[in-house]
């Protein structure tokens, strides 16, 4: 019912916010006679505060429009290479009319990003792919609000997440031969078990994977996140956090975490800082500081506009990663697209170059729980491997921002140009597109389990 009120609350509150939205316009405009008023500008300011405090956050656009290489403007063109019920594949192609830029944007590494499915939509990525989109070329897994995506397309865990990130690669090496893999924050722990079951298989893994702020061992310097999924009970999470979606919605009737409760907790994390940033903007409202307001809805805009995540999926992810810590243990085992089970074994991994990385001040991954990945991977060589702690960076630090453009990024770079030089082989094209019999089969493991 939890959600039925806050999708009634919702409703009532929009024509508050349109109303807010339209009265701070008409005390900031000049013309008006209500501009005219001596405090006016202190009018329209708490207008717009309201305004952006009740109103919906739909999922934002990435707007890469044109990237620089090189002092010459590249534009972009996106579009969905792939589309699965709870994912698309997204590219960022590239073009030029210099013959000389086209030939180098031709030579440069394929890079397939894994965005988390976390709360946020992938665009919390956008700084990421803008500065990657200089020496590579980029995809990246833009993940469906659950509640948009109806009950007939079936049910989503987390092995059908490790299907999805395996059926990506391939598609990106049966156009390239092979590719290179980042993962940030939560798919850290996903994308090392679908390279690991790939290595298990034979089959051809990616030249290199990055991991960057994950949970791989939650274990190590546990954060408050770790520490709300690691004392609370898997039944819990069910019965406090998990509800059916309102009959409004396409999705009606999935069980979803509702990301207006994912948001809830983002704040809660840190009030104090939200309070104080709400304060400043309705201060340089007044003040008339243009940059730092704009900066302020920028931000706020990402921040707030979240994703209801499919309760399978998110349950999976607690019970797997939070409390019995499989993947370190070596006790998970994937359902497979063909309903069988596979263990995941990151030590058959031989081939991939890895490199983790952490924020210094991270706290959402604590120190050394990306870092464990090194040693769950012993059968890569030492020289294939590197780590590195970027120094006053927190979580977000590590991917967006100033840190991640002059710290990481040219370490990330580097990194891919120095093992694109790995085997490339053509693979037959693959969808990934499971047999009749296999949903089923599935669906009956896990009732097994």
């Amino acid at each position: 019912m939890l959600y039925h009120i806050y999708e009634a609350q919702r409703n009532i509150m929009e024509p508050f916010a349109d109303f807010a939205q339209a009265a701070s316009k008409l005390y900031s405009n000049p013309l008006s006679p209500f501009g005219q008023n001596p405090f006016a500008q202190r009018v329209s300011a708490s207008y717009d505060l309201m305004y952006r405090l009740w109103k919906d956050y739909e999922k934002p656009e990435f707007g890469i429009t044109t990237v620089d290489v090189d002092g010459t403007p590249i534009a972009i063109h996106e579009r969905v290479e792939l589309d699965k019920p709870f994912c698309e594949l997204r590219r960022f192609k590239r073009f030029s009319d210099d013959p000389a830029t086209l030939t180098k944007l031709k030579g440069q590494p394929a890079v397939l990003i894994v965005a988390p499915l976390s709360g946020h939509y992938a665009t919390l990525l956008r700084d990421t792919v803008r500065t990657m989109l200089r020496d590579h070329k980029v995809y990246i897994t833009d993940w469906k609000n659950a509640r948009l995506v109806p009950l007939e397309d079936g049910e989503f865990h987390l092995d059908d997440y490790v299907g999805y990130v395996q059926e990506f690669i391939r598609h990106v090496q049966g156009i390239y031969g092979n590719c290179h893999v980042i993962s940030v924050c939560q798919p850290t722990v996903p994308v090392l078990a679908a390279v690991s079951l790939m290595a298990s298989r034979g089959e051809v893994t990616p030249l290199t994977m990055t991991m960057m702020g994950g949970p791989i061992d939650a274990r190590k310097s546990p954060t408050a996140v770790n520490n709300l999924a690691m004392n609370k009970s898997y039944e819990w999470f069910e019965n406090n956090v998990i509800y059916r979606v309102p009959t409004t919605f396409p999705g009606a009737g999935r069980r979803v975490y509702p990301g207006f409760l994912q948001h809830t907790g983002f704040v809660a994390m840190n009030p104090d800082r939200h309070l104080s940033s709400h304060y400043d903007y309705f201060r340089n409202l007044i003040k008339g500081d243009d940059a730092s307001t704009e900066a302020h809805r920028k931000f706020y805009d990402e921040y707030n506009a979240v994703l209801d995540m499919d309760a399978d999926y998110y349950l999976d992810t607690i019970r797997i990663v939070f409390q019995e810590f499989a993947l370190v243990n070596g006790t998970w085992d994937v359902i497979n697209e063909e309903g069988d089970l596979e263990r995941v074994r990151p030590e058959d991994i031989t081939t991939t170059a890895h490199f983790t990385i952490e924020g210094e001040l991270d706290d959402i991954s604590g120190s050394g729980q990306t870092a464990a990945a090194h040693d769950l991977c012993c059968n890569v060589p030492k020289e294939r491997q590197r780590h590195l702690e970027v120094k006053g960076a927190g979580h977000y630090g590590i991917f967006s921002g100033r840190r991640w453009r002059e710290v990481v990024y040219p370490q990330v770079r580097d990194f891919i140009l120095q093992f694109n030089d790995g085997p490339r082989v053509s693979l037959p094209g693959r969808n990934g597109a499971t047999t009749a019999a296999a949903p089923a089969a599935k669906k009956a493991r896990r009732a097994a389990a």
